[in-house]
């Protein structure tokens, strides 16, 4: 199938921050009689904030696997035809951003390989800490040291310990591969009759489990469940594992739960419309903004949140406050990845691309911006400038997660920790750098309250530093790890 130059990379016109970048999406449908190339297609255009920068699926005709992927949005990979060409009874699907392994063609998702059992196909959410021991790991086995195995992403780790293995069926191989693996992962995978799927055993990643009248559904998000048409059913456990194929759907325990749910799923990963452990997240989200209003009242005429991402704690904030709400910003919906490398000029104009304030609404008041996280502090800079340049009397910023001090390996992109402006200062001196007249971040104890899930049930690593699964000493490879170890071997 085509495919664009293997390199071609996509960029975010925000010159200004590399925030708080998302996870991947995962898809996975077992719907015998249905277009599964369609549901899949929809499930991952649910799922597109969680990756932006290639997109792929295979599916199974129960003879042969086909995959098409590309780099993009899953609106710009697939055509109608494309999608005509995946045809079958059982797909999964990918959309992704780089955690471990650069943004090019051949790190695209799903993966494919030759077993002794018929195909693998594997798409992957989270990030594993052990890569590079795994990776060692297949270099001395012989299948791999004979081939000259040379994998640049954790998924294609997962997918050749699978492969490698000499279990009786896949289910087994899995079930082998699954305790090596350290760190987050939701798996979605299949063969040309079955759909897998996985959970890591602290349940880091989200991932779901919904019914259609004639077949299943696995995806990272209930939103996904609801744009295919699939009722939920449940989330999938810490540490399960499950198998769907003619006879059903089967599950096992591969390793004792120890639930730590990332609680920035809540902050910002997660769409608002999205049910997790039961709650929904734009209820969380709001509440948040309620704890904010409370831990950090201000007397002003004005809320306005930092589209989209900062809307539900601004409502909360205003609710809970009793001063008004407010739209400040206008957002262009249509500033995304592009393939357009932005000129120097448009490069000065920053974040006006994206947000640009409402001087009627600003001019002579006083205003609280709410957003829903601080991590280089530049989008916080520019914006404050852009309100004070429309007219705004006083600014007072307010964060609906608590400051961003330490980077995550599980699956989120932050920068570094020397990059992140809370590892660094104070809250009085980040105020100062991006120029508010006040600055106030909701407290850990109320975003865990909000979330009305138990503090010992959710990763809070990058708020505390404390994280629930042991790091490599040795970093500094960040996620081209394997790219830099391969080019010195």
């Amino acid at each position: 199938m085509s495919r664009r130059p293997d390199g071609l990379l996509t960029n975010e016109n925000d010159p200004h921050e590399k925030g708080p970048q998302d996870a991947c999406g995962v898809f996975g449908v077992w719907a015998p009689g249905e277009e599964v190339a369609k549901l899949t297609f929809y499930g991952l255009y649910a799922l597109q904030h969680r990756g932006q920068e290639s997109a792929g699926i295979a599916t199974s005709d129960g003879e042969r696997i086909f995959v098409y992927k590309d780099m993009g949005l899953v609106s710009q990979v697939f055509t109608e035809n494309d999608l005509a060409t995946l045809t079958g009874n059982l797909a999964i699907g990918h959309c992704r951003y780089s955690t471990t392994g650069s943004s090019t063609w051949a790190n695209a998702q799903p993966t494919l390989r030759a077993t002794n059992h018929g195909t693998l196909a594997l798409a992957h959410n989270g990030n594993l800490t052990n890569t590079g021991d795994l990776a060692e790991y297949l270099s001395r086995s012989p299948q791999h040291s004979e081939s000259g195995f040379d994998a640049t992403t954790d998924t294609e780790i997962i997918t050749a310990l699978i492969a490698a293995q000499e279990g009786k069926n896949f289910e087994s191989s899995a079930l082998a591969v699954l305790p090596m693996l350290k760190g987050a992962f939701s798996l979605v995978f299949m063969d040309e009759h079955t759909i897998y799927a996985a959970r890591d055993r602290n349940g880091i990643r989200p991932l779901v489990i919904g019914k259609l009248d004639h077949g299943w559904v696995v995806a990272s998000e209930t939103a996904a469940l609801d744009i295919v048409g699939a009722a939920f059913v449940r989330e999938m456990e810490p540490g399960e594992f499950v198998a769907i194929d003619a006879n059903g759907l089967r599950s096992q325990r591969w390793a004792k739960a120890e639930p730590k749910g990332c609680i920035f799923e809540y902050v910002y990963l997660a769409r608002p419309d999205t049910q997790i452990a039961g709650r929904n997240v734009h209820a969380t989200r709001v509440a948040v903004g309620e704890r904010l209003a409370k831990e950090h009242p201000v007397e002003a005429d004005l809320v306005i949140p930092v589209p989209e991402s900062g809307t539900p704690a601004a409502v909360g904030y205003a609710r809970a406050s009793g001063i008004p709400y407010g739209a400040g910003f206008v957002k262009n919906s249509y500033v995304g990845r592009t393939f357009i490398q932005p000129s120097q000029t448009i490069r000065q104009l920053g974040i006006r691309l994206k947000l640009n304030p409402l001087r009627e609404v600003i001019e002579g008041k006083r205003i609280i911006v709410v957003d829903d996280s601080i991590v280089r502090g530049n989008t916080q800079r520019a914006l404050i400038r852009m309100l004070r340049e429309a007219g705004a009397l006083e600014i007072h910023v307010r964060i609906s997660s608590p400051p961003v001090k330490w980077p995550c390996y599980y699956g989120i992109d932050f920068a570094s920790r020397a990059e992140l402006v809370a590892a660094g200062l104070e809250i009085e001196e980040i105020r100062r750098s991006i120029g508010a007249d006040t600055l106030g971040y909701v407290s850990l104890e109320g975003l865990i309250e909000a979330t009305t899930i138990a503090a010992e049930n959710l990763c809070t690593a990058c708020f505390t530093g404390n994280y629930p699964i042991d790091i490599p000493a040795d970093l500094s490879g960040g996620k081209n790890l394997l790219e830099i170890v391969n080019r010195h071997e």
